[in-house]
């Protein structure tokens, strides 16, 4: 297998993360992609007509994206415990927790593109502040009911783990863990795992 992923990536990293978790890290070939909101390259346009990372090329050649696909399918080839319940209330918690984790770093991301990327006398401060409101009460919500986050690991708990270090890693809303206290132990606690550790966002 062949996976298409950026260092900063934190939807990369939600995938090299359950790689790992799933025994199946070592199979895949690891290759750097640079990609942007404004980059369009048409060479990897062919692998990914979306123009983003993570894609997976598996080994009957067909190209998978984005993270949710291609963790239910590296999921689905390993023997261990599942990341993705396979039914019941838990299957539904964990999909419901990885579509949080990601929400959270999509209004985050899209406050970093305003921020980053458009010219300043461009920039819409009512955007910024509606997609901060989106991520900071998201965060809210785990630091409430932090028992969401309990229990063996899945994949919900993988998308919130990545979702935070990205926020970490680029503070496009400040530090996500301060007065969070029940969140910020989890989240280090959960940093403890090598997957996580092996993952930290770079660039």
């Amino acid at each position: 297998m062949k996976l298409y992923f950026s260092a900063a990536s934190p939807y990369a990293r939600k995938v090299r993360v359950t790689a790992i978790e799933a025994g199946l890290d070592k199979k895949i070939e690891i290759v750097p992609t640079a990609v942007g909101p404004t980059k369009v390259d048409p060479a990897y346009g062919k692998e990914n007509p979306l123009y983003k990372v993570p894609a997976l090329v598996t080994d009957g050649g067909e190209v998978l994206y984005d993270s949710p696909v291609i963790c239910a399918y590296l999921d689905s080839l390993h023997d261990g415990a599942k990341l993705i319940p396979q039914s019941g209330g838990a299957r539904w918690q964990a999909l419901r927790l990885e579509a949080l984790g990601d929400g959270i770093l999509d209004a985050g991301l899209l406050v970093r593109y305003e921020l980053a990327l458009r010219p300043e006398d461009k920039r819409w401060p009512d955007w910024v502040a509606g997609q901060s409101a989106k991520a900071n009460t998201g965060l809210d919500s785990l630091e409430r009911d932090i028992d969401q986050l309990a229990g063996p690991l899945n994949i919900g708990q993988i998308a919130v783990g990545c979702a935070i270090g990205w926020l970490e890693f680029r503070k496009p809303i400040g530090d996500p863990l301060d007065k969070r206290p029940n969140l910020a132990s989890w989240y280090r606690a959960l940093l403890e795992r090598p997957s996580m550790a092996a993952t930290m966002p770079q660039g």
